[in-house]
């Protein structure tokens, strides 16, 4: 399967349990045509969801477990362009930055488990929502929202499963079973209309200018999401 289907549905098949998303072909073309280059390389299979920030996001696509901390760094391809044209809502997926370029995303991926509209909108050029939870998917993450965490090296916020907090301030080396894996992600339907009944938020706040207000949490929130990956890849590479 190609990425030329107009709305194509993806399923994530986690050891959480699996959830679909429809993916916005016809209005974040090259968004959605690089993930599917990662789905159909397996780029995405067997890696794990590395950050957890609670009512913001579960981030993944960028790390793997090989049997030792710290977790090992999945090689991407080149940056692509940045398409803001849908709301950071809740149920929402949307490409993670590597930098303070609005056209930085490659590999990794975040879901909003809260409404970010009014920072992940706006900020960095905003980022770029390209496909939405359909039907119960919302409870897979939810799941993995609860799971206690784990700060690494400098990989914080890590949803870790019967690995206590001690275990993680000592290091202990947990096994794969400790984590939350994406086992793959397939296609489902390649239809050309997947998207009818859908009504995607729009994203309003593009071309305002963003409020200078240092001491919110939003912010704190979006320059964390920047950031991570790029800490990340430095120094697990």
């Amino acid at each position: 399967m190609t990425s030329k289907a107009n709305a194509t549905i993806v399923e994530f098949q986690t050891s959480h349990g699996n959830m679909q998303v429809n993916l916005f072909d016809t209005t974040t073309p090259k968004t959605v045509e690089n993930f599917l280059n990662y789905v159909n390389d397996l780029h995405y299979s067997n890696s794990v969801v590395h950050r957890v920030v609670p009512d913001f996001v579960i981030q993944g696509g960028g790390f793997t477990f090989t049997g030792d901390w710290p977790l090992t760094d999945i090689p991407a391809n080149a940056a692509i362009q940045n398409e803001p044209i849908y709301s950071n809502v809740k149920g929402t997926i949307a490409m993670a930055k590597l930098g303070s370029s609005k056209d930085s995303a490659t590999d990794q991926w975040f879901f909003n488990v809260a409404n970010n509209s009014s920072n992940l909108d706006l900020q960095n050029g905003g980022f770029t929502v390209f496909g939405q939870i359909i039907g119960d998917g919302m409870t897979v993450l939810d799941a993995i929202a609860e799971l206690g965490l784990c700060n690494n090296g400098n990989l914080q916020g890590i949803p870790m499963v019967n690995y206590s907090s001690e275990d993680c301030t000592n290091k202990t080396v947990p096994g794969i079973e400790n984590f939350v894996v994406i086992e793959q992600i397939v296609i489902v339907d390649s239809s050309t209309a997947t998207d009818a009944n859908l009504s995607p938020a729009k994203n309003t706040l593009i071309n305002k200018e963003p409020e200078n207000n240092d001491s919110s949490g939003g912010a704190i929130a979006w320059l964390m999401l920047c950031l991570l990956p790029i800490i990340g890849r430095k120094l697990l590479k």
